[in-house]
């Protein structure tokens, strides 16, 4: 704080005492201003912003859940056709009836099985079963006889321990009434012959009734002798395989039936 000098009416010079400004006080109206708020339009482009979000989920949620039910679809349908397809091989398939029997005879002076037979029936009386065979037999001169340009589906082949054939001749017979063709259908029973060696009709009897096969059965090697183990696959054109496993008996007789 200084002093001044003045002259006052008088003409006397007096000193006056000089006061320091003090810095202005605020008042309301000069405190800091509040943040300002978004305006109208601000607000809209969030919204807008917050829209668009919205709706992209819900467009990958049902893209999500069109691949989920598409795939639940196929899954299923192709479960389906599984299981429908199973069914139909099984109504297809054959099924054995009663026991297999076994027919041997000489060949070179040896006993030997040389032809199976069994009896088959389509299981639950499903769709018919074409058993147009490879084969015939006519009890005449050599059995059996090769039917040439046979469309035979059903392909049978055998296996034991010395031999395989994948193509085996065999024979048809059907039992009881049937429908006059080779067909098997409802409730028909067929029985079938698999011939492993050739037999001569002619001399049933002789130590050369028999001969290795000159029509796809077995055509060199061991016989089929006494407690051989053998086996026989059965396969139609459709339909489950039916395997008929066998034992040749100790003893060799004519016929024997196999366990």
């Amino acid at each position: 704080m200084g002093a001044h000098l003045y002259c006052g009416a008088r003409g006397v010079m007096a000193a006056r005492p000089v006061v320091a400004a003090r810095p202005a006080e605020r008042g309301p109206s000069d405190a800091p201003a509040p943040p300002r708020s978004p305006s109208r339009s601000q607000r809209g482009i969030t919204g807008l912003e917050t829209a668009i979000i919205l709706i992209a989920f819900v467009i990958m949620g049902s893209v999500f859940a069109f691949t989920v039910l598409s795939t639940g679809v196929f899954t299923s349908e192709r479960a389906k056709q599984t299981v429908f397809s199973a069914i139909a091989d099984t109504s297809n398939s054959l099924s054995p009836r009663g026991t297999a029997t076994a027919f041997a005879a000489r060949l070179g002076g040896e006993d030997t099985v040389y032809k199976v037979t069994f009896v088959v029936t389509s299981t639950m009386s499903g769709q018919p079963i074409d058993l147009t065979p490879p084969a015939t037999m006519d009890k005449a001169g050599v059995d059996p006889d090769i039917s040439v340009g046979a469309q035979y589906t059903m392909v049978i082949s055998y296996v034991d321990d010395s031999h395989f054939v994948s193509d085996v001749p065999w024979t048809v017979r059907f039992l009881g009434s049937s429908s006059d063709d080779t067909v098997l259908e409802g409730n028909e029973k067929a029985e079938i012959t698999v011939w492993l060696f050739d037999f001569d009709n002619d001399n049933p009897t002789g130590d050369d009734a028999l001969a290795y096969s000159a029509n796809g059965g077995i055509d060199s090697g061991p016989l089929v002798t006494a407690n051989k183990r053998f086996s026989l696959e059965v396969k139609p054109a459709r339909g489950a395989a039916l395997a008929v496993e066998r034992v040749v008996p100790p003893a060799l007789r004519g016929v024997m039936t196999l366990r």
